[in-house]
């Protein structure tokens, strides 16, 4: 099943889309799936996020190749970072190129969606509390990051989080899905979730022991190896196996 939220009269809904249609919904999915009202044309509508997370917790060298790319070691626990939720945008909405970075990165990712209150759960339990599955770009400005050794600016800007196209609530095993980027029609990056050093019931279970994650609620899992700048002008794309595209062109900051 993919959720969506798409503009209705000009104000975000919940939807199920099945082939060309969207089918509206009742109530967020995280209060249960029914589906209400006439089925919309899929054709034009224009998609969201496909949620609204109160925080997205990312994983910082979580994929084996990554990390022999840039020549640490694996961590022996995940490594934990936050990216805000004014970060988000949906697809096919615009990255936009920050004036103080020189150098801004693409990171092509599976995110994981929370779908009920999950605190000390264990590694097993872990599917119980996972809604679906989207894609996401955890954009980086990469010189600020080196220059400030951690990763709250370089990460947390406007528009660094695009997330979508929709959440699949299908996918049997989240642990075996090709993620690849794709700069301007070309493939950047390319590996599979068996590669992560940690797999996704791990996080989720490890997360909950730290914080409390809410439904909608994002763990952006970490990105293989073949990270790279992107340009104004750019098209990225994060094609997640099993999920779908998630497409947005980078645009420079305004200046005022």
């Amino acid at each position: 099943m993919r959720l969506v939220i798409f503009v209705r009269e000009g104000k975000p809904a919940y939807g199920v889309l099945q082939e060309d249609l969207i089918f509206p919904l009742g109530a967020p999915p995280f209060k249960g799936i029914f589906k209400t009202g006439e089925a919309l044309p899929a054709a034009g509508a224009r998609l969201l996020a496909p949620c609204s997370p109160s925080k997205i917790v990312a994983i910082g060298m979580n994929y084996r190749d990554h990390a022999a790319e840039i020549g640490l070691p694996l961590p022996e626990e995940p490594l934990l970072f936050i990216k805000p939720s004014t970060a988000v945008i949906g697809p096919e909405a615009n990255i936009v190129y920050p004036r103080m970075s020189q150098r801004v990165d693409y990171e092509a990712e599976l995110a994981v969606v929370i779908g009920r209150p999950c605190r000390h759960v264990t590694d097993a339990a872990a599917k119980d509390y996972i809604l679906g599955y989207t894609a996401i770009n955890d954009v980086t400005a990469r010189d600020l990051q080196k220059k400030d050794g951690q990763f709250t600016r370089s990460k947390g800007f406007d528009t660094f989080a695009p997330l979508g196209p929709w959440i699949e609530t299908e996918i049997p095993d989240p642990d075996h899905l090709t993620v690849e980027a794709y700069l301007n029609g070309e493939r950047r990056q390319h590996s599979h979730t068996g590669n992560l050093v940690f797999g996704v019931f791990k996080l989720v279970s490890f997360i909950s022991q730290i914080m409390t994650l809410l439904p909608g609620d994002v763990i952006a899992t970490g990105t293989p190896a073949g990270i790279g700048p992107m340009q104004p002008g750019d098209v990225v794309e994060v094609r997640v196996e099993g999920v779908g595209t998630l497409r947005n062109r980078l645009v420079p900051e305004e200046t005022h």
